[in-house]
């Protein structure tokens, strides 16, 4: 379980296919300091395992269905990643609960400065528009972000200086791929509403 809050952006070193699995490297500072085999960490807001370390790069083993769904299939060496690791039960809570099993990937379609600002505008998977909720939460990237609108299946945030310099979302550019996942309350209730009787 994570917070959608980024600790640090790491750099990608390789991402290439190995004998069993896709093998992604990253070069961490923080992040890489407190880590062991075995530990979740998350990726651009996605959970992945700690396979092996070395120094200050963390080895990740990446299932193709992984990689298919979500914007690792674009990743290249040197790309800025999202990193965040596996919260503390008895930390401070400072996003919101993010599983970091990432639902679809978006686009971002408007991405600009308005005022000392940013508006960011993304158009999510269809059908996904049903699980957003004006001043409701949603990861993107693995960040933990507030929606400002929703209009069909797109929705919007803003971001704060902040957000820009200490995640990769500063980054971004319009028609890029971004990792979304939708609140986990709201994916609860919806299940439970559409099992009941007629």
């Amino acid at each position: 379980m994570f917070t959608g809050i980024v600790e640090e952006t790491g750099r990608v070193v390789a991402f290439a296919r190995g004998a069993e699995a896709w093998r992604l490297e990253v070069a961490a500072h923080v992040v890489a300091t407190d880590v062991a085999v075995g530990d979740s960490v998350a990726v651009n807001g996605c959970c992945l395992t700690v396979a092996r370390r070395m120094g200050e790069i963390l080895f990740f083993d990446v299932l193709e269905e992984t990689r298919r769904l979500t914007n690792f299939s674009v990743l290249m060496p040197g790309a800025a990643v999202n990193l965040e690791r596996a919260m503390c039960a008895d930390g401070r809570l400072g996003g919101h609960f993010v599983t970091g099993h990432i639902d679809g990937t978006g686009v971002a379609e408007v991405f600009e400065p308005r005022g000392k600002d940013h508006f960011l505008r993304v158009r999510g998977p269809a059908d996904c528009g049903r699980l957003l909720v004006v001043k409701g939460s949603v990861a993107v990237d693995g960040v933990s972000l507030t929606v400002a609108e929703v209009q069909g299946d797109a929705f919007a945030v803003w971001l704060i200086p902040h957000t820009l310099a200490a995640t990769n979302l500063g980054a971004r550019r319009a028609g890029e791929a971004v990792n979304l996942e939708f609140d986990l309350l709201a994916k609860h209730v919806e299940k439970l509403l559409a099992s009941r009787p007629a």
